[in-house]
């Protein structure tokens, strides 16, 4: 028998097998990552409901602490050895939701135009034609890019800094030059990495094709990983 849900069964020959170390769930680094993901809510309710310059800063400083959590999470899981499969896919899920939280607060609250929305979603909607694809084929999708995490760090900079552009206080001039910098930066990586992403499946789908492999998404899947696209 094999392993199964992280937990050691029993083999062929009726020894014990190791568990497996990735199928780990209750781990201090995705216990960090579930708590991002409730800020959620609470960003949104923050930002839509109050609409005062309190309320924003109380939203501010929740961005800044789910970013100071992703960077902690990955050190945490580095550093005890607590990396799992969960943790892959919770840690972008997050940073994603984020994102798309934030665009739509600010959207509705006339901080930031719809285009721009509309950009990011459309973004969205090609890499999930891709992941389709892939998936079809047999293949996991493929790893985060370099040029996808500074994209998202520079979008999870920009609209906390357009939010508190929006206030008539002395700093707001400031900021929303600096947050319109980083998010015409970021929007810009953004699709770039998509773009990346996209031929990066092409190429992998042409070779697969031209080799005629038998199971094409066995060996260069797990190559691959399990990590959801930034």
């Amino acid at each position: 028998m094999t392993e199964q849900n992280g937990e050691a069964v029993s083999t062929a020959d009726g020894g014990a097998a190791e568990p497996d170390p990735y199928g780990r769930i209750l781990t201090i680094p995705n216990g960090i990552s579930a708590a991002r993901l409730l800020g959620v809510p609470v960003f949104l309710w923050l930002v839509l409901v109050p609409r005062s310059q309190a309320g924003d800063w109380w939203a501010f400083g929740l961005l800044v602490a789910s970013s100071r959590s992703d960077w902690l999470d990955g050190k945490i899981a580095r550093a005890l050895n607590q990396q799992s499969r969960l943790g892959q896919l919770l840690d972008p899920a997050a940073d994603r939701l984020y994102i798309v939280a934030t665009i739509i607060a600010l959207a509705v609250r006339a901080i930031i135009p719809w285009w721009l929305v509309g950009l990011l979603a459309a973004r969205e909607l090609l890499l999930a034609c891709v992941l389709v694809v892939l998936r079809r084929h047999g293949y996991q999708p493929l790893q985060v890019s370099f040029i996808g995490k500074g994209a998202t760090l520079c979008l999870l900079y920009a609209f906390p800094l357009l939010l508190l552009g929006a206030h008539a206080a002395g700093y707001a001039e400031v900021a929303r030059i600096v947050g319109w910098a980083f998010a015409i930066w970021g929007s810009a990586l953004y699709w770039c990495a998509a773009l990346l992403y996209v031929e990066q499946a092409r190429r992998l789908l042409a070779a697969d094709g031209a080799s005629g492999a038998d199971s094409p998404g066995s060996a260069d899947s797990e190559a691959a990983g399990t990590v959801l696209p930034d």
